[in-house]
């Protein structure tokens, strides 16, 4: 079904969701939907450097584990 729409069908979809909901809506729609892309980024780019950080901590301590109960 979806793959008989074209491109005067995809025009007349955006004519009637602008009239329904005006530019105002719209607009601040896609502000709200560009920064929970910018947060989710962010969550994702913070996530990835807390493990880099964790593997570099662990990388760091080259100390057997037998040495390691003895102090």
């Amino acid at each position: 079904m979806l793959n008989n729409i074209g491109l005067p069908g995809l025009l007349l979809i955006a004519v009637v969701v602008l009239v329904l909901f005006g530019r105002g809506k719209i607009s601040s729609l896609m502000g709200e939907v560009g920064k929970g892309i910018t947060a989710f980024k962010k969550g994702v780019k913070d996530g990835t450097e807390e493990l880099e950080n964790q593997t570099a901590e662990e990388a760091k301590d080259v100390t057997p584990s037998e040495e390691k109960d003895k102090v």
